[in-house]
C-alpha cells in the first residue's frame, strides 16, 4: 500500500511539473507571438517562421515587380515630411506633389512593410491621374517613432492627423481619399470612425482585417495551428501593456457603424493571411455608400498585380463618383473621445 501511495505521489508530482513546463512553454510562445505582432524589433526566431504567417510571396513573379517598383518610387524626387502625432510620436511621410492636382491621397502601408513596397506598383497610376500623394510611414516602423505597432487602433489617429496636415499643406478645397493596404486598410477603416476633415471624400481599403483579435486568432489557429483561446488573456494583458488597448477593444466594424464616407473595399479571393470573409464583414457593417471589388485568384495584397486594368477602372470610377461628394456631418464619436488619452 505504501508503495502504491508513493507511486501516486510521484506520478502526481510528475504531472504537476509537466503541466508547469507546458504552461511555461505556452507563455514563452505567446509572448513571442505578441512581440512579433507589435514590437518594432522583430524576434529572431520569428523571422524563420514568417512564411507560415504571411505566405510565400517571395516565390511569386510579382515579388520581383514589387521590388523594382519600390526602388523606383523611393528614387523619385519628393519631400520628406515630419509631424508629431497627438501622443507626441514622431511621424514621417513622403509627399509627392502634382502641379495639376485633382485630389489628395493619404496612403497607409501594412504590417512590417514599407510605404514604397506596398505602393510602388500603384504609384504611377496615382500620379498619372493627377493625385498628390502622402505616403505615410506607420508608427513603430521605418523612420517613424514609437516602439510598437497598434494594428490600426493607434494608427487611426495618425491617419486623421495626416489628413489635417494635408489641408494645412495644400488648403482644404481638394478632395482627400484615405487608402490602405492590409493593416493600412484596417487603419483607414478604423479612422473612418473619427471626426475627419470635411473634405475627406472617401476610403479605399485593400485586404483589411476587422480587428487585432480577429487576425491574431486566424493566424494562430489557421496558419500556425495553435490555440488562441488558451493564449487570449496573456495576449490581451501584453497588448494592454504595450499599446494601452486590448486586442478586441476596437474594430473596423465599430468604426464603420458611424462612418459617413463612401468606401471601396478590395480583396483577393485567395488571400490566406487576411481571409476575404473579413472584407465581406466590413462591407456588411458599412452604412455609408460602398462598393466591393473581389479579385479571383489574388493572394494577399496582390489584387493590383492580378487584375490591374479592373483595379484601375474601379478606382477611377470611384473618384469620378465621389470627388464632388459632400459627406454628412460626422459628430464627435465615442472613439474620438479616446484620443484625449492617446
Amino acid at each position: 500500500m505504501k508503495g502504491k501511495t508513493k507511486n501516486i505521489i510521484v506520478g502526481t508530482g510528475f504531472l504537476a511539473v509537466a503541466a508547469a513546463v507546458t504552461a511555461g512553454i505556452s507563455y514563452v510562445i505567446t509572448t513571442t507571438l505578441v512581440q512579433e505582432a507589435l514590437d518594432r524589433n522583430e524576434p529572431e526566431v520569428m523571422k524563420k517562421a514568417k512564411t507560415r504567417i504571411t505566405g510565400t510571396f517571395k516565390e511569386t513573379p510579382e515579388y520581383a515587380k514589387a521590388l523594382e517598383a519600390a526602388k523606383e518610387l523611393e528614387a523619385r524626387e519628393h519631400e520628406r515630411v515630419e509631424i508629431e502625432g497627438r501622443d507626441g510620436t514622431k511621424l514621417v511621410g513622403h509627399w509627392f506633389n502634382r502641379s495639376s492636382c485633382e485630389r489628395i491621397i493619404i496612403a497607409m502601408h501594412g504590417w512590417r512593410s514599407t510605404w514604397s513596397w506596398d505602393f510602388g506598383a500603384v504609384a504611377d497610376f496615382l500620379f498619372e491621374n493627377n493625385c498628390s500623394v502622402l505616403f505615410a510611414e506607420q508608427r513603430g516602423q521605418g523612420e517613424s517613432g514609437g516602439g510598437y505597432m497598434g494594428f490600426g487602433m493607434t494608427e487611426r489617429y495618425d491617419c486623421a492627423d495626416w489628413a489635417e496636415w494635408a489641408n494645412r499643406k495644400s488648403g482644404s478645397s481638394l478632395p482627400i481619399y484615405l487608402i490602405g493596404v492590409s493593416m493600412g486598410a484596417t487603419t483607414v477603416l478604423m479612422a473612418s470612425g473619427l471626426e475627419l476633415p470635411e473634405n475627406v471624400h472617401g476610403i479605399i481599403a485593400d485586404c483589411g482585417f476587422t480587428s487585432a483579435k480577429a487576425i491574431w486568432k486566424h493566424v494562430c489557429e489557421d496558419n500556425m495551428h495553435l490555440s488562441y483561446a488558451v493564449r487570449q488573456k496573456v495576449i490581451d494583458d501584453l497588448c494592454s501593456q504595450k499599446i494601452q488597448y486590448r486586442a478586441d477593444e476596437y474594430s473596423t466594424l465599430t468604426a464603420l457603424q458611424s462612418n459617413t464616407r463612401p468606401v471601396l473595399f478590395i480583396h483577393g479571393s485567395d488571400d490566406t493571411f487576411v481571409p476575404v470573409t473579413m472584407t465581406y464583414d466590413n462591407y456588411k457593417a458599412c452604412l455609408a455608400p460602398k462598393e466591393l471589388l473581389i479579385v479571383p485568384g489574388a493572394e494577399h495584397g496582390l489584387s493590383y498585380f492580378i487584375e490591374q486594368e479592373k483595379y484601375e477602372s474601379t478606382v477611377k470610377e470611384f473618384w469620378r463618383k465621389y470627388d464632388g461628394y459632400k459627406p454628412a456631418v460626422q459628430t464627435k464619436s465615442e472613439s474620438d473621445n479616446e484620443s484625449d488619452n492617446v
